[in-house]
């Protein structure tokens, strides 16, 4: 089974991140074969909380506009739109709803709203959306992924990270992608603080999980370019974040503990905060991983070559 090609869904709502989102989301969609859907929520606000002049149907009509103007966007770049869609309500609420319907494999989103309210609620969409999502959520920020790239994969041995390094393990596979994975042991996590002694096997253990879990990826026909090994005095989102800086990665990579109900509410600090302070992408899995890699070379090659071209014009424009 293959995570793509598959349904992305690009949540936009006209921002400079939205922006970033939809560059990610159109190569995304050309380079694995995927269709590529787009949401905009109008989002209105309680009555007694509402300004007097914003009225539904005021929202309503803007959100239209934006949707139809970043499908024209897309266009015009060279990607093709699925189906557009258009929501009224609780942003993160809506987004999740409408990736749900559709079945998507992955849903892309910007870090930040329009407006500086926008941009502080913006956050907690991301955040909300992450922490909601039935399957991989991309966070945009910094600059529009470009394919191939350089992948970090943060792992803990756990089966969220297993299942999220097979997605990324193929997603590197199709892009021509350079993949690296890393392991960051927390100094003061647990078992250390409970088992005496223990501390100076922190960073073979790390070692253990790194490399059972280069083993897997290699199985199912994958490369792994880099193995990082980091023992972390502070957060170990700090030394996934730090490595990411180090090797200049342009996506990174990881899993989550939200598997539904109060798990998904409750989302592993660790993913959190990495998609708050990495300088790049971040792709957040879930969902159900490919048992191997395909090997369909020629059609891979012809995406790989279809989208170069693309980019290169992208980048010059």
């Amino acid at each position: 089974m293959s995570t793509f090609p598959t349904k992305i869904l690009l949540a936009t709502d006209g921002s400079k991140d939205a922006w970033l989102a939809m560059n990610t989301a159109i190569g995304m969609a050309m380079v694995t074969r995927s269709e590529l859907h787009i949401v905009n929520v109008g989002v209105v606000a309680p009555a007694l909380l509402r300004p007097l002049d914003v009225e539904p149907t005021r929202v309503k009509k803007e959100a239209r506009r934006v949707l139809d103007e970043e499908a024209k966007n897309i266009e015009n770049v060279g990607g093709t739109v699925t189906e557009s869609h258009l929501r009224i309500g609780a942003a993160a609420q809506e987004i999740v709803n409408v990736a749900e319907e559709l079945k998507v494999g992955l849903i892309a989103v910007g870090s930040r709203g329009r407006s500086q309210i926008n941009r502080a609620l913006m956050g907690s969409v991301s955040d909300s959306v992450v922490r909601h999502a039935h399957c991989p959520v991309l966070v945009a920020r910094w600059k529009p992924l470009i394919l191939p790239a350089r992948i970090l994969m943060a792992t803990d041995g756990s089966e969220e990270a297993n299942l999220a390094a097979m997605t990324a393990a193929e997603l590197a596979y199709r892009t021509y992608s350079e993949l690296h994975l890393v392991c960051v042991a927390d100094k003061y996590s647990y078992y250390v603080k409970h088992e005496p002694g223990q501390a100076e096997n922190v960073q073979q253990r790390a070692q253990e999980v790194l490399d059972d879990q280069v083993k897997r990826i290699e199985h199912s026909g994958g490369e792994v370019a880099g193995k990082h090994v980091r023992v972390s005095e502070r957060h170990p989102s700090d030394g996934i974040v730090r490595v990411a800086e180090e090797i200049e990665a342009e996506l990174v990579v990881m899993g989550s503990r939200g598997l539904g109900g109060i798990k998904r509410a409750l989302m592993g600090s660790v993913s959190d905060s990495v998609v708050r302070h990495a300088h790049c992408p971040v792709l957040v899995g879930r969902k159900e991983p490919p048992q191997t890699l395909p090997l369909s070379g020629e059609a891979s090659s012809a995406a790989g070559r279809e989208w170069s071209a693309l980019s290169d014009s992208r980048t010059s424009t």
